[in-house]
């Protein structure tokens, strides 16, 4: 199992379309093969930072997810929304 952590920061006044553009990524990503879950937040103190939380079965679904279309369209949509470039950060469970 590989979880994925992903913080992605919009710059100010644009996170409305930063939202759009992560939120047309989980629907397609869920019907991925492999994807176990795949959930998008917003933190409510700062609402121009939006997480994804991601469980994948393994490395070759996330590398494969990483090469569809609907991710290479958002990285392009996202591109000028970003305050910085998204942070990933892989998780490995402790006690489960």
């Amino acid at each position: 199992m590989v979880r994925i952590m992903a913080r992605i920061s919009a710059l100010a006044g644009r996170e409305t379309q930063l939202q759009s553009v992560l939120q047309d990524l989980v629907g397609p990503s869920r019907n991925e093969a492999g994807c176990v879950n795949y959930e998008l937040f917003q933190n409510e103190d700062n609402p121009l930072e939006f997480v994804t939380i991601e469980q994948w079965s393994d490395q070759a679904a996330v590398d494969a997810h990483l090469a569809t279309p609907h991710v290479g369209a958002a990285i392009a949509r996202a591109s000028e929304l970003l305050a910085q470039p998204p942070l990933i950060h892989r998780f490995r469970q402790v006690i489960g």
